[in-house]
């Protein structure tokens, strides 16, 4: 019987630990979500990864930025502007304002600087190169946005999908397990119940002569 109890007691710690890492895993999943996706669908945002040390130790390499659109009339020295390098082409830096310039038609340029580079950024950035400024960034979660939004998007969904089924197994094994549990605890408290009863019947004695 102790045995028996024991090996009961370790299956249900098992079963314990195993669901509470699954539902830990289904929550980073979820997180990792809505910061690589869901946010930045919803706001029109860019999520980018940070591949240089020209921005260290604000945004080293690996960092996720978000990147929001912004209006260029509200960009502000100090703010961190993603703008391509040559406009009208993909590849983007993501560098600090350290100036605002406005030519005598009231266009703005901007004069962009790396924290970690000794000199500004060798030509003004024109309004038609700015993608937008940096809403938010997560340190190390750029590796992870590169699967994500490169040619393995579909890499969350699957995984979720993966956890999901994974939860909802370990969920009905728990389930299934109590039951049977508790059909085995009235099983044996009906049987004590009725060894109870045998044994407290009439007793047959002598009657006193």
């Amino acid at each position: 019987m102790t045995r028996a109890v024991e090996r009961s007691g370790t299956r249900a710690v098992v079963h314990a630990v195993l669901l509470g890492v699954t539902i830990g895993l289904l929550l980073l999943v979820a997180a990792l979500a809505v910061v690589l996706i869901v946010v930045p669908k919803a706001t029109g945002s860019m999520p980018l990864t940070v591949l240089t040390q020209s921005m260290e130790p604000t945004l080293p390499p690996g960092t996720l930025l978000v990147v929001r659109p912004t209006a260029v009339d509200d960009i502000e020295v100090g703010d961190v502007v993603t703008y391509q390098i040559t406009s009208g082409q993909p590849a983007v830096i993501s560098h600090r304002v350290v100036a605002v310039e406005s030519s005598s038609n009231g266009a703005r340029t901007f004069v962009l600087k790396g924290d970690n580079n000794a000199k500004a950024d060798p030509h003004p950035v024109t309004a038609a190169q700015v993608r937008g400024v940096v809403w938010y960034s997560v340190p190390e979660i750029g590796v992870v946005n590169q699967l994500v939004n490169g040619s393995r998007s579909w890499l969350i969904p699957t995984v979720a999908g993966v956890l999901l089924a994974y939860g909802g197994v370990m969920i009905t094994v728990g389930i299934v397990a109590a039951a049977r549990r508790r059909r085995r605890a009235t099983g044996r408290g009906r049987r004590s119940a009725a060894r109870a009863g045998q044994g407290t019947g009439p007793s047959h004695g002598h009657a006193p002569v």
